[in-house]
């Protein structure tokens, strides 16, 4: 948050290291995914203007981790989980917000066809949001 829109300098390599520690879990915890989804919400918040071209990329990462948060069967507790899916749907809710409703229109979709209800709530609260 200290470099504000400065972070665009970095956003390549961010987003790599992003892309990361999304995809691996890191034990019962889950201190690295939420750590690395604040940082996400806040490179959202300050580089807004450069998000709607990394769309494609971090709408499917957030969407995996949805998946796999709510399929995994590990010993990560029940709060661990809720709070993952919490700051992934945070994260679509203002990549939305920056694309002018473009997550919205993408997830449409994959709400009607997901049949797993804790996913859809996730999906449906982004669909719901302004």
């Amino acid at each position: 948050s200290r470099l504000g829109i400065l972070i665009v300098r970095h956003l390549k390599r961010l987003e790599r290291v992003i892309l990361g520690y999304l995809e691996v879990s890191d034990g019962p915890e889950e201190e690295a995914r939420l750590g690395i989804l604040e940082t996400l919400q806040c490179t959202i918040e300050h580089a807004w203007p450069r998000m709607p071209c990394r769309l494609p990329v971090l709408l499917k990462a957030l969407l995996r981790l949805l998946w796999d948060v709510h399929t995994e069967r590990g010993p990560t507790p029940e709060p661990v989980r809720a709070a993952l899916l919490h700051r992934a749907t945070q994260c679509l809710i203002l990549l939305d917000r920056c694309s002018q409703g473009r997550v919205k229109v993408l997830l449409e979709g994959v709400h009607s066809s997901c049949g797993e209800n804790r996913v859809r709530e996730c999906l449906r609260r982004v669909q719901e949001s302004t």
